[in-house]
């Protein structure tokens, strides 16, 4: 079973309560639709992250399903309302059943 690639995020160190923060995510995979041939013409098995999600101190806040069209190393940007301190926990899954999980910090003060 093959493992989505690093993840590569971006939260804010430190925020103010009710001020909402811009979320960066990304995942290095190579996301094969399936549809396209190597250089033997074979078709290339389809690989995707099918489905991304982030949650904030437990609950989620984020939620992405993927398809095929989605090009590599799915990138995200969103926003949370920051309302207390605590971690967010990014996690991709591929139709292979890899799994990458990320998790990050956020300090709030105010």
């Amino acid at each position: 079973m093959s493992q989505p690639g690093p993840a590569r995020v971006r939260v804010p160190e430190r925020a103010m309560r009710g001020e909402p923060v811009e979320i960066r995510a990304m995942i290095t995979h190579p996301m094969e639709s399936g549809f396209r041939l190597d250089n033997m013409g074979r078709p290339i098995p389809r690989h995707i992250v099918d489905s991304f999600t982030c949650a904030y101190d437990g609950k989620e806040v984020f939620r992405a399903k993927l398809h095929p069209a989605v090009s590599t190393n799915p990138y995200f940007v969103f926003y949370v309302v920051a309302t207390q301190s605590a971690d967010l926990l990014f996690t991709w899954i591929d139709d292979r059943g890899g799994v990458a999980t990320h998790t990050a910090r956020l300090e709030v003060s105010g």
